[in-house]
């Protein structure tokens, strides 16, 4: 059976904090997970990515604001390099650290 689900991030440079709030917890009800401030990762399905990416859009301004969707298949996911810290420790749970393992 194939699966529509695909790893996702989404970076975002929200100027207002309203948005910029309402964004985060958009990104948290879609099951992705937080690993820096402004920087969301996990596995969506296809149709709910497209759901999500229309209710970015209703909140962020095309004007000021920045939004990074990059859907990535595993094996491109498995060629990321973390260097330095990466992503915020006290952020990220067992399941985000393995999937960099």
């Amino acid at each position: 059976m194939k699966t529509t689900a695909t790893l996702v991030w989404i970076i975002y440079d929200i100027v207002d904090d309203k948005p910029r709030a309402k964004i985060a917890k958009l990104c948290k009800e879609a099951g992705l997970y937080r690993v820096q401030k402004s920087v969301f990762l996990g596995t969506i399905e296809r149709n709910r990515l497209d759901e999500l990416r229309l209710q970015i859009e209703a909140w962020e301004n095309d004007e000021v604001d920045s939004v990074y969707i990059f859907p990535m298949c595993e094996a491109d996911f498995k060629k990321v390099i973390l260097l330095g810290q990466a992503f915020d420790k006290r952020m990220v749970n067992d399941e985000v650290r393995a999937l960099f393992v």
